[in-house]
């Protein structure tokens, strides 16, 4: 430009339509949405060529500003005309192209995944706490790693009882803090008797650990419930009853339960409990089931509570071992490797 020539237009129609035209081609031969926004940021964006020759208003003589502008603008409502267009067209390409590949073709065979299964111990520990939920019964749980005093010291095991050796116990290091793998679900009951005091009825399933190797019976992780009752006036009859009332609903109501004399450190008097299996394989016969008996005054105690005032019975079973014998499996191995296999036969009712 001739800085003599006030006349003269830095804004040509020539310039004006080499920039649409570069414009309108790469529009065109845009392939997808993510190309043509780069070609718009090439095209109108700050640096693009009509925005450059836009730039030059300012050198537009005055009288030429109002042609200059007009044909700045026309060549940006086409360039944006075109932009919006290939857009749409676009899109409905990518939409035509995403139900082809989504169709779904009615007369081929299905494929069918393979689902999953609740694992019988689950459901089997769900239908015990049905049965004590509609006894009235709460079913409580807690923590896997417990204190040395609720597991073995509250429940009024001595000081040298073989439980509290390693080679029995998972303790968690260092040793001087006390801390395990809790042994059985009893201290659930002593924690639930601090914090809800009497009266109480609750069922604690849960996870338990033992040093036991993984054999065709035993498990180093296996699963108990427990059922605590403390209440006024309770006796060895109300625990004999509840059992029954259990029994039958588990096995049937030709199942019945008898009871041995034996030893536990948290109950007084205890006893062993059997259960005639009326369906069992092979016949009807009785079966060790679990541990029962009147709470031992001295939880009461630990407790807080007056054992002249409150009595209470407790009672447990081993789940992988009712599940056994209920259904007449022989190896452990099958119950705890997870095969969803072994699973599927029991259906979703147990």
């Amino acid at each position: 430009m001739s800085a003599t020539n006030s006349t003269e237009n830095p804004i040509t129609p020539e310039a004006v339509s080499v920039a649409v035209s570069a414009a309108l081609e790469a529009i065109a031969q845009a392939p997808d949405a993510q190309a043509l926004k780069q070609v718009r940021s090439q095209h109108v964006g700050e640096g693009s060529p009509i925005a450059k020759l836009n730039a030059k208003m300012r050198e537009v003589p005055k009288e030429l500003k109002k042609e200059a502008g007009k044909l700045v603008g026309s060549a940006r409502g086409e360039i944006n005309q075109a932009f919006t267009a290939r857009e749409e067209e676009l899109a409905a390409a990518e939409e035509a192209a995403r139900l082809e590949a989504e169709t779904v073709d009615v007369t081929a065979a299905p494929t069918r995944e393979r689902l999953g299964a609740r694992h019988p111990l689950t459901m089997l520990r769900d239908r015990v706490s049905d049965i004590f939920v509609g006894m009235g019964w709460d079913v409580v749980d807690g923590p896997e790693l417990e204190s040395e005093w609720y597991n073995f010291d509250a429940l009024n095991f001595d000081p040298d009882h073989p439980a509290r050796e390693m080679q029995d116990t998972f303790f968690v290091e260092p040793v001087d803090r006390h801390l395990l793998l809790r042994t059985h679900t009893s201290p659930l009951q002593m924690r639930s008797m601090i914090e809800r005091g009497a009266p109480l009825y609750i069922l604690a399933p849960g996870r338990t650990f033992r040093t036991d190797e993984l054999d065709a019976t035993h498990t180093p992780v296996f699963m108990q419930f427990e059922g605590l009752a403390i209440d006024k006036n309770l006796t060895m009859a109300h625990l004999r009853g509840t059992l029954e009332h259990f029994a039958k609903a588990m096995f049937g109501e030709e199942a019945k339960i008898r009871l041995r004399n034996n030893f536990f450190p948290f109950t007084e008097p205890s006893a062993e409990m059997d259960i005639w299996h009326p369906l069992a394989k092979g016949g009807p016969r009785w079966i060790e089931w679990g541990g029962c008996g009147m709470v031992h005054p001295n939880l009461l105690k630990a407790a807080g509570l007056d054992p002249e005032e409150y009595q209470g019975f407790a009672f447990g079973m081993g789940i992988e071992r009712t599940l056994m014998f209920r259904n007449e499996l022989t190896d452990m191995h099958d119950i705890v490797e997870g095969d969803v296999r072994f699973s599927e036969q029991f259906g979703m009712v147990i």
